[in-house]
């Protein structure tokens, strides 16, 4: 299993450029730190588009679901940081999406991150997932590490008090992650992907990053 735990938060967002040194600050000093650290958080991942919008993305994997609507992870939302409020409110074009992870193929992760947004239609759920299941095998294609599918849930997807600028449009999509060695062979898979229906009819945007950094919570030095 490739991705460290059946949960995920994705946040994705824009930040005006002379907002950006102390937004990366913030994210690479305090952010990442104080969500791994919550109970049940496992890692994080930070990336910038090389490819597609918004401009910057971060991955939080946790054990499961649950733990992003747990006490300790509503505490944390309900309570932060004066660095926090501050940078928080200069987000623009937020996507944040809560979900569990409905499958993951492959072995590791890449330094090249693919990703395609869907808007499954009504009554179309099943035939998709199925469609992507039959599509996402990283043992055909080079370059390409592994795949998964997270499937947003709405009702923990969207808006939060921390941060209320997150879309509410679009709580429930899906989202397949592409883990590759390089852009180039993201932006391939994710093209063989897109090249017929149901898939094809759900994208709602393709985006290809590269990794900044990542976080586990083996890397934080708890008292």
């Amino acid at each position: 299993m490739p991705l460290a735990g059946k949960g995920m938060l994705l946040t994705s967002m824009d930040i005006d450029p002379s907002d950006e040194a102390e937004f990366n600050r913030w994210y690479d000093r305090e952010h990442l730190e104080e969500r791994v650290a919550i109970e049940g958080f496992l890692e994080a991942r930070r990336y910038v588009a090389d490819e597609g919008h918004p401009k910057y993305l971060c991955l939080y994997s946790t054990r499961t679901i649950e733990v992003l609507d747990s006490a300790a992870y509503r505490a944390k939302l309900a309570n932060p940081t004066q660095w926090s409020k501050k940078t928080m409110a200069r987000f623009k074009n937020m996507i944040r999406a809560v979900a569990p992870v409905t499958f993951s193929r492959g072995q590791g992760r890449g330094a090249a991150l693919g990703i395609v947004r869907l808007r499954p239609l009504a009554g179309g759920e099943a035939a998709l997932r199925t469609a992507l299941k039959e599509r996402l095998d990283p043992g055909t294609l080079d370059g390409i590490i592994s795949f998964h599918l997270i499937e947003s849930d709405p009702s923990l997807s969207g808006p939060t008090t921390e941060i209320p600028s997150a879309a509410s449009a679009g709580a429930g999509d899906w989202f397949v992650l592409i883990d590759a060695t390089d852009v180039n062979a993201a932006s391939g898979a994710a093209a063989l992907l897109l090249d017929g229906a149901p898939v094809k009819s759900a994208v709602i945007s393709v985006g290809t990053y590269r990794l900044m950094w990542d976080l586990t919570r083996s890397d934080i030095p708890f008292a």
